[in-house]
């Protein structure tokens, strides 16, 4: 096989085919010579032809080659010293995938060849493996850009009424039954009838995918049987992962990606996708060579400053991306402009994301990532969320980032589950948890909407296991239960897991119904997790990220528990979507509005007295109780019509005993309406049922009135 090869240009970087030829750019600031490798896509264990990329501009590498058409695999080879001593790993041997690849093809046959070095000791690092990798590594495939969005634009929103369904692509569909079995746990299994439909029900606003950059599983895990099942470990920031395409030959998953945004977008889901660019799937010294180590190891990654042979590991992974580099900046921006624009995504979770503050040790919340981003008329535009906290010192920084950010509220989930835990002392923080967290965002001129509300997410138990177990059961992951965090802020159960005691259950579902409604009747933006509305569970395991079975599948085989959790989840998030007094944009005063005789916001103890300074520093204080004055809140709808709604009043009571609740009395016949009680079976809502004075609330329970 011959190919004509012509100059080409150093912009874009990546494959880029015109219609009539590709252009191959890839930059490496210390290369001295790189090749690019083509493969016949029918035996692509063996290069077909292997081309010198003469032309070297501005760092960048680069050819065209006019012959090219979409389809075609390819990677590269770079030359340059081996030398970890002092950074630099480069070993032509090594097969490595372009960084700006939008599709990559296989997946990684694990041998010894894909090391930059001959496996051995502790040092072994430091010799050169001239082993070539190139029959186990998967392929880049250039790809057609073109695809009929129709009339898709981004659905923009606005945050204030934004209702985050965290999912994973492959477990969210993997057993459904009404799926067909070719496209469960694919990208279009999410486009099904059948999963609109519950998303829909639910009032689900945005899907978040769990990382959808091709990504890579461990040789330890493979060895032992697993998987990365979670996918936190990328190594192509631009490709869809193959995993998820019915087909991804050539390039499919590609356009299989784009047909789920605009099947969502049609009905009015956005598209957040969970992104990891504060680390590679290459992992420590010891790691393998893929793509950034051997293209340009010391450019790619922050090094230890007095000793280059190691990495700076913020992120528990081995390594972490060099932030300070304008190539790796480039890098990251580059690829979320991607998604963007080519892919029609409207947000992003940022996963561990001060590790892109970090400017040289230290977590600086105006460094150079957060300026670019801010000046994108791109990216400036679209939702960004960072999952504030990295492992480095320092690195826990939720209410730091700034203004265009929101923030996964830890310190929301975590008063949370302590108030229901009953433990005591917990009723100020929960006040501010309630009410947008202005503590942590106010001050920095952010809004209620900067709190991502949370109270499980992927990385933990589901909410049923949270009621469920006292301790973490993760002996599936074969590390004897080691991994994962101690789960210290669960229920304290005294019987685990499954049981038939009808009072445990009973309680378990009381307290699982307690958390939704804390979740979805608080200022903010409630994130719920895929499968907590039905009660799935996950067998105690709190960290199931090498588990792709049915430990970590959604299970839609639902008894009666689960579907009267549904209904309960599905009418109280219609509530909340029917009351704007629930989903303010601006932070409540707590003072009279306008010549009003109440407060927009006004506190109290159960027995009908507001509560004092003192009152928020008792340390027995477990129940109280709130008021939303709807009718007096000075805010302005998207139309410009003022916002006016009916007066909410919530309980909460933690104890293991009941508390009657004196009511305030400001109705206009003295009568408030009960719209759900928590203790009751199922919703418990919509009786009409009325009250005056004084309601005995039930121990560990949630109540909710509205003026009559």
């Amino acid at each position: 096989m011959t190919v004509k090869v012509l100059p080409g240009n150093a912009y874009p970087l990546g494959a880029t085919w015109d219609g009539r030829g590709c252009n191959f750019a890839l930059f490496s600031e210390h290369a001295d010579k790189v090749e690019l490798c083509l493969f016949n896509d029918t035996d692509s264990e063996r290069e077909t032809l292997r081309i010198p990329m003469m032309e070297h501009t501005d760092q960048v590498w680069h050819s065209y080659l006019p012959d090219i058409t979409p389809g075609q695999l390819y990677g590269y080879r770079v030359h340059g010293p081996y030398d970890p001593e002092s950074g630099q790993r480069f070993n032509a041997a090594k097969l490595l995938l372009d960084p700006y690849a939008k599709a990559i093809n296989g997946i990684i046959d694990w041998d010894d060849a894909m090391f930059g070095y001959v496996i051995g000791d502790d040092r072994a690092d430091l010799s050169r493996s001239e082993e070539d990798s190139a029959p186990f590594m998967p392929k880049c495939a250039v790809i057609d850009p073109t695809f009929d969005w129709e009339d898709d634009l981004p659905l923009r929103n606005p945050w204030h009424r934004t209702f985050i369904y965290e999912l994973h692509v492959k477990g969210f569909t993997a057993l459904h039954p009404d799926l067909e079995p070719e496209i469960r746990g694919t990208y279009a299994g999410l486009t099904h009838p059948a999963i609109i439909s519950h998303l829909k029900s639910l009032g689900v606003t945005a899907v978040e995918l769990m990382p959808v950059h091709h990504f890579v599983t461990d040789r330890h895990l493979r060895e032992k049987g697993l998987a990365n099942y979670w996918g936190y470990n990328s190594i192509g920031f631009f490709a869809p992962h193959a995993g998820y395409c019915q087909c991804s030959r050539r390039g499919e998953q590609v356009i299989e990606f784009k047909e789920m945004v605009k099947a969502l977008h049609k009905e009015g889901l956005e598209v957040i996708l969970d992104v990891v660019y504060n680390h590679t799937a290459e992992g420590s010294h010891l790691g393998p060579t893929l793509s950034f180590r051997g293209i340009d190891n010391a450019a790619y990654y922050r090094l230890v400053s007095d000793d280059l042979r190691y990495y700076q590991d913020y992120t528990g992974t081995g390594n972490t991306l060099n932030m300070m580099h304008p190539r790796v900046l480039q890098l990251i921006m580059d690829s979320l402009r991607y998604w963007v624009l080519e892919m029609h995504v409207d947000g992003f979770r940022f996963d561990l994301a001060a590790t892109l503050a970090r400017e040289m040790h230290d977590v600086d919340r105006l460094g150079a990532f957060f300026d670019i981003i801010h000046q994108d008329p791109v990216l400036s535009q679209v939702k960004l969320i960072a999952e504030p906290w990295d492992l480095g010192e320092g690195g826990y920084q939720v209410g730091n980032f700034p203004v265009l950010w929101a923030e996964w509220n830890g310190k929301y989930r975590d008063t949370a589950r302590r108030y229901w835990r009953g433990d005591p002392g917990q009723v100020s923080d929960l006040a501010y948890r309630l009410t947008g967290s202005s503590d942590l965002y106010e001050l920095s001129g952010r809004r209620p909407y900067a709190s991502i509300n949370f109270v499980t997410c992927h990385d933990g138990f589901t909410l049923n296991d949270l009621v469920s177990y006292n301790e973490k059961h993760n002996d599936a992951n074969g590390e004897d239960n080691l991994d994962g965090t101690d789960d210290n802020l669960s229920w304290n159960c005294s019987v685990e897991g499954p049981t038939d005691d009808p009072a445990i259950k009973k309680l378990r579902e009381k307290q699982k119904r307690n958390f939704l409604a804390t979740l979805f009747l608080s200022q903010g933006v409630p994130m719920l997790l895929a499968g907590d509305e039905t009660g799935n569970t996950k067998e105690g395991n709190n960290n199931t990220y090498c588990q792709d079975n049915e430990i970590s599948w959604i299970n839609w085989e639902i008894g009666e528990e689960g579907r009267s959790l549904l209904d309960f989840t599905r009418r109280v998030v219609a509530l909340t979507k029917k009351h704007p007094v629930l989903h303010r944009r601006k932070f409540f005063l707590g003072r009279k509005i306008s010549g009003s005789e109440v407060k927009d916001l006004t506190w109290f103890l159960s027995d009908g007295s507001e509560m004092t300074d003192e009152d928020w520093h008792r340390p027995d204080l477990q129940s109280f109780g709130f008021r939303l004055a709807g009718d007096v809140i000075e805010e302005i709808d998207e139309q410009g019509n003022v916002i006016r709604d009916q007066t909410l009043l919530i309980f909460l009571n933690n104890r293991d005993d009941p508390v009657s609740f004196i009511l305030p009395d400001d109705t206009p016949d003295g009568e408030w309406e009960l719209v759900f009680d928590t203790h009751e079976e199922g919703y418990g809502g919509d009786s009409n049922k009325t009250v005056k004075k004084e309601y005995e609330m039930a121990a560990r329970s949630f109540v909710l009135f509205r003026r009559n």
